[in-house]
């Protein structure tokens, strides 16, 4: 199996196919590096394509201490597959965590990112309902310790963003779900408590986001309430950025609405690599 391995000697299971400028996908909390698959089949007809598995889920390195699922350890351990293949810049998708992420590689490392595509962004920023929302990372991430992976993901498959998916999709919103209980349950409560529960809200960094000349797409589903002002809020302050609203959706974008959301993104790394998607023109914008 290939893994790269991070500075702190963490190993990360990746697949590659096709050969291009480079695309890398970030995955999201519930998911894994498969859960790509419609997207490494897509984009690598065109593009040199990169999946994998963040720490803490297999066939990744499990780390047993929560220290090690900083969301500094998350975009970093991007940058680390990449260096392992000796890739100096891609284009970044990430969805959700793996969106977060991204955006960090843009606020902290902006030379390795071509562009980032910000799905389903936000969760968990709104600064009224921080405390309550971590104070919840940390029960959710007791109950992996508890009841485990596959009891989790049957009150997880009913999150209110997840729905949409269900009435699209009912096999493939099984099959995704099916595949969350086989997750490692300490490595999703690390995550849990880590990365989900200890990550500075995106209204923290309104003026380091200001800063950020990488091109970004945005796309929220809007039926995924968690994650629509968030995005409103990127698109208002990310200097070069566009934002797709994609109707009748919640979370799971690029598994729920295959299709458009290839569509979006290939349009969107097309028109950065042609050098036609810059900054908002001050004209365009209203008094």
């Amino acid at each position: 199996m290939p893994h790269a391995v991070t500075n702190d000697d963490v190993r990360l299971y990746f697949e590659e196919a096709g050969s291009g400028t480079p695309i890398i996908f970030l995955h999201e909390y519930a998911a894994d590096h498969t859960n790509w698959e419609p997207q490494m089949r897509y984009f690598s007809r065109g593009h040199r394509c990169i999946a994998y598995s963040a720490r803490g889920y297999t066939p990744s390195d499990v780390p047993p201490s929560s220290q090690a699922y900083t969301y500094r350890h998350f975009y970093t351990d991007a940058l680390a597959v990449l260096d392992h293949l000796k890739i100096a810049k891609a284009h970044f998708v990430g969805l959700s965590m793996g969106s977060y992420s991204s955006l960090q590689v843009g606020l902290n490392a902006p030379e390795r990112a071509l562009s980032m595509t910000l799905a389903a962004i936000g969760s968990g920023s709104h600064l009224e309902n921080l405390d309550a929302f971590r104070k919840q990372c940390q029960a959710n991430a007791a109950q992996y310790e508890t009841i485990g992976s596959m009891e989790v993901a049957k009150a997880t498959r009913e999150a209110p963003s997840r729905i949409p998916f269900l009435v699209k999709d009912p096999r493939g919103h099984a099959e995704f779900y099916d595949a969350l209980a086989r997750h490692d349950a300490k490595g999703s409560a690390n995550t849990m408590r880590g990365f989900q529960g200890g990550r500075p809200s995106i209204y923290t960094m309104r003026d380091a986001i200001r800063k950020v000349a990488t091109p970004a797409l945005i796309i929220c589903g809007d039926e995924d309430d968690p994650c629509i002002e968030p995005s409103l809020f990127l698109k208002k302050h990310l200097p070069a950025s566009g934002l797709s609203m994609f109707p009748k959706s919640g979370h799971v974008l690029n598994l729920e609405e295959p299709a458009l959301f290839n569509e979006m993104v290939e349009r969107f790394i097309a028109l950065v690599e042609a050098g036609r998607w810059g900054a908002r023109d001050p004209r365009s914008v209203g008094v």
